[in-house]
C-alpha cells in the first residue's frame, strides 16, 4: 500500500492519546511539538515520572481511567497505544465511524494515517516512511539523515524566514523574488553558515540581494554565525 504524504497543522486542534506507556509518551512528546490546543492522555495506570513532567504543560490533560467513547468528542486526531489489541481495534472502529484521524500502534491496517520516522533540523522536517513494512528500516534511514543535514540547514531556514518579508516589502515582482531565493539556496551561503563564517555569509548575501536590502543583512545574520 502506498500512502499519501501530508503534514498536518495541529494548532488549535484537540488531540487524544490512549495508553501512556513508553510508546504513548513518545507520541505525546511528538504531538506537543506541533502545538495542539489540548492533548488528552488516558491511561488506567498512574503517570510515570516522565509523563508527570509532561503534565506540567498546560495543554496536557491526564485522565487516570479506562477509555470511554466520549473521549473522542471534539477530537481532531487520536493515537491508540495501549497493550490491549481489542481496545485499540475498538478505538479504530469508533474513529473511522466518526471520521476522526487515528493511528493505532503496530496495526497499520487499522490506521487512517501512519507516523513516519522524522528528522528535524530547526524548521526543516524530513519524514521517512516504509509504508508500514519496516519501521526499523525507517528509523535507520532517519539516523543516516543526521549525517546529511547538519545544523546549517536550521540556520539557513531561519535566515530565509527572516529574509522573506524583507524581500517582499521591496515590491519586486514575484518572479524576481523567486530568483533571489533560488540563487541564495544555490550559493555559497549554506557553506558559510556551516563554517560559521560571518564575513563570507555577508558577502554571499550582498552579491545576490538588491542594494536596498543590504542595510538589513546584519540583522538577518544575527545569532546565525
Amino acid at each position: 500500500m502506498r500512502y499519501y504524504p501530508i503534514f498536518i497543522d495541529l494548532k488549535d486542534k484537540r488531540c487524544l492519546v490512549v495508553g501512556a506507556g513508553g510508546v504513548g509518551i513518545r507520541k505525546v512528546e511528538g504531538l506537543l511539538e506541533a502545538n495542539p490546543k489540548e492533548l488528552l492522555v488516558v491511561d488506567i495506570t498512574a503517570p510515570s515520572p516522565k509523563l508527570s513532567r509532561l503534565l506540567d504543560d498546560p495543554r496536557v490533560v491526564f485522565a487516570n481511567r479506562s477509555f470511554v467513547e466520549t473521549d473522542l468528542n471534539g477530537r481532531f486526531l487520536v493515537i491508540a497505544s495501549t497493550s490491549n489489541d481489542m481496545l485499540n481495534a475498538e478505538i479504530s472502529r469508533l474513529c473511522h465511524a466518526r471520521g476522526i484521524l487515528c493511528n493505532i500502534i503496530d496495526q497499520p491496517e487499522k490506521c487512517s494515517f501512519i507516523v513516519p520516522a522524522v528528522h528535524n533540523r530547526g524548521e526543516l522536517t524530513v519524514a521517512v516512511s516504509t509504508g508500514g513494512a519496516s519501521p526499523a528500516l525507517a528509523r535507520k534511514i532517519r539516523r543516516e539523515l543526521d549525517t546529511v543535514f547538519g545544523e546549517e540547514y536550521a540556520a539557513m531556514l531561519t535566515l530565509m524566514r527572516r529574509l522573506r518579508p524583507v524581500i517582499i516589502d521591496l515590491g519586486y515582482p514575484s518572479t524576481v523574488n523567486s530568483e533571489f531565493f533560488r540563487r541564495l539556496v544555490h550559493s555559497d551561503l549554506m557553506d558559510a553558515l556551516a563554517a560559521q563564517d560571518r564575513s563570507r555569509a555577508k558577502a554571499a548575501l550582498e552579491e545576490i540581494l538588491p542594494p536596498e536590502a543590504h542595510p538589513r543583512i546584519e540583522d538577518l545574520l544575527h545569532d546565525l554565525c
